[in-house]
């Protein structure tokens, strides 16, 4: 089964987040914040991580720039969630290395979902 990294801060929108990924398939690695989302980024390998940007202990910017550094998970795909929807915001993700960035008051569950099956295929496979 492919494994998601879902590295979002409130509670609320990581469990639903994490109820409909595993609803399609997928393994969910959780972090409720950055410093969490690193760790479990270089101890569990996922196939992709989505990531919020404003999170307690480091923010995720810092985690994209981190995880884009690091041979080990460079290679890992990463969705960028966050409320954060001026231009300059989402550039400086893309230039980091984002894969692709959701704004989440505009963002569905089933399409953060379909997303990540376009990016990895289903998670059964």
């Amino acid at each position: 089964m492919r494994r998601v990294l879902l590295a979002e801060d409130d509670r609320f929108l990581r469990k639903a987040a994490e109820a409909r990924l595993r609803q399609v398939g997928f393994t969910v690695l959780t972090a409720a914040d950055g410093e969490e989302a690193l760790r479990l980024a270089r101890t569990e390998s996922p196939d992709l991580v989505l990531l919020d940007l404003i999170m307690p202990k480091v923010q995720g910017f810092e985690v994209l720039e981190a995880l884009k550094r690091d041979p080990a998970t460079a290679a890992i795909p990463v969705i960028v969630l966050s409320n954060l929807g001026q231009e300059q915001d989402v550039q400086r993700a893309i230039t980091l290395g984002a894969a692709a960035y959701f704004i989440k008051a505009h963002l569905s569950l089933h399409d953060m979902a379909k997303k990540v099956e376009e990016m990895l295929g289903s998670g059964t496979a």
